[in-house]
């Protein structure tokens, strides 16, 4: 698969409006292409899906491992692969460049195309771009100017030229309506935005005007991967909550799932009841805004209490998590545990975590060390014991506890991908299998 990544100096430099342009205009040009984005974004893939037409994929190297983001690239093979970076390129854990897309370029060996917003500067932004071109190990091979004019872009162009070897791709003038809107854990959903589709097809034209496609595909380079091979099909049904309010699922978690074992999907906002499974899976999403819808669907409330009392595996987090306290600010929910999640106004937690469990649970015994992420602006205060130690990689000052168990209910903040955790999600299966046999 043929693959370059687009990354920026920055967030908020309009690298996602220029990749969605890109991609969108690549596929209308007859291309199979894939979409991935580096980092634990659930929301940015997306809009990425919606550009390609088809599910994307993340690269984490934290989350997967060196092996699990060439894992991840062969889940979701095509003939071009485009990567869109998070935050800066150089950006990563802490304050290094490890897990940065810098950082998974080089892994892959994948040439970057450096999306640069002059803003207030000139000639300045001449060294800048050297200095990132010419880093130690740097694969930016591209650039693109973002909200420019034509004139400034061609002022900029051929001092680029003059000081620095790199090909100049292009530019995107300055464009209101093709910039998407932001909540505080990042872009609108697209499907809360009824104009998706017009913005993506939007930003495809105006990319096709002014950036040169033919040079970037050229620039695309080759990655030797063979499709991914999944385990051997289990006898067990997994029902998955899949609605507005529970949509932030790692699609590698998805694949895994769907190939290994039979997947059923709900709504907890418009099912009356659980479907019949063997493991019931609760990911995160944005509770918090259909709190009244949920609330409202007091048969979904009553089924998944009565499979909590039963004893069926549960595994919820983050929104999944908010979803089984008592309440959501003052809507009644599960009440699974005793407890109310409360929204406030800033971060409560943001960034990569290590997960090391204090006892038995459906996701490994004591002693397990598993990698995640969270972010989230709620608190939850419950009166149980906490399961899960958690500590802020390469910051050992940071730590914390949370996860929590009811008879075979996990419930927990952090969000976990599998790929990178397969000794955790083989676990679960033959734990889910065994109470299946018990029961």
């Amino acid at each position: 698969m043929k693959s370059i990544m687009i990354t920026a100096p920055s967030s908020n430099t309009g690298k996602t409006t220029i990749t969605l342009g890109l991609i969108r205009a690549m596929k209308n040009k007859g291309l199979n292409i894939s979409a991935f984005k580096t980092g634990p974004d659930f929301i940015d893939l997306k809009y990425l899906e919606l550009a390609s037409g088809k599910r994307a994929g993340n690269l984490d190297m934290h989350l997967m491992g060196k092996k699990g983001i060439r894992e991840s690239l062969s889940m979701n093979y095509g003939e071009y692969g485009i990567i869109e970076g998070a935050m800066g390129y150089f950006d990563g854990i802490f304050n290094t460049f490890e897990n940065s897309s810098f950082h998974i370029s080089k892994e892959l060996d994948i040439p970057a195309i450096l999306v640069y917003r002059p803003k207030g500067e000139m000639f300045s932004a001449i060294p800048k771009i050297k200095g990132m071109v010419e880093f130690p190990g740097s694969k930016i091979k591209g650039l693109i100017l973002n909200k420019v004019s034509k004139d400034m872009y061609l002022l900029l162009k051929e001092k680029i030229k003059e000081y620095i070897d790199i090909e100049v791709l292009g530019y995107l003038s300055h464009d209101i309506s093709l910039e998407v809107e932001s909540r505080y854990l990042g872009l609108m959903q697209p499907e809360e935005k009824k104009d998706t589709e017009e913005l993506i097809s939007k930003a495809a034209i105006a990319v096709e005007k002014t950036i040169d496609i033919d040079k970037i595909l050229k620039l695309a380079s080759e990655i030797e991967i063979t499709p991914y091979e999944y385990d051997r099909k289990k006898d067990i049904k997994v029902a998955i909550a899949y609605d507005e309010a529970f949509n932030f699922y790692y699609n590698e978690n998805l694949n895994l799932l769907e190939n290994i074992c039979k997947v059923e999907y709900f709504s907890p906002i418009r099912d009356k009841k659980l479907p019949q499974a063997d493991l019931i899976y609760i990911g995160g999403g944005y509770p918090e805004i259909y709190k009244k819808e949920l609330s409202l669907n007091k048969d979904m409330i009553i089924s998944i209490r009565e499979n909590a009392g039963k004893g069926k595996p549960i595994i919820a987090e983050a929104g999944g998590f908010m979803y089984l306290v008592s309440s959501i600010e003052n809507y009644p929910m599960c009440n699974i545990f005793n407890g109310h999640a409360k929204m406030t106004d800033r971060l409560q937690r943001f960034g990569y975590v290590n997960i090391d469990l204090n006892q038995d649970t459906l996701l490994g015994k004591q002693g397990t060390i598993i990698t995640g992420h969270e972010y989230h602006r709620s608190l939850i205060h419950i009166e149980l014991e906490p399961i899960f130690y958690i500590a802020k990689p390469m910051n050992n000052k940071r730590k914390w506890q949370c996860g929590y168990i009811y008879k075979n209910v996990l419930a927990y903040y952090q969000h976990i991908n599998f790929l990178g955790n397969m000794e955790s999600l083989n676990y679960l299966l033959d734990i889910v299998k065994n109470i299946r046999k018990e029961g």
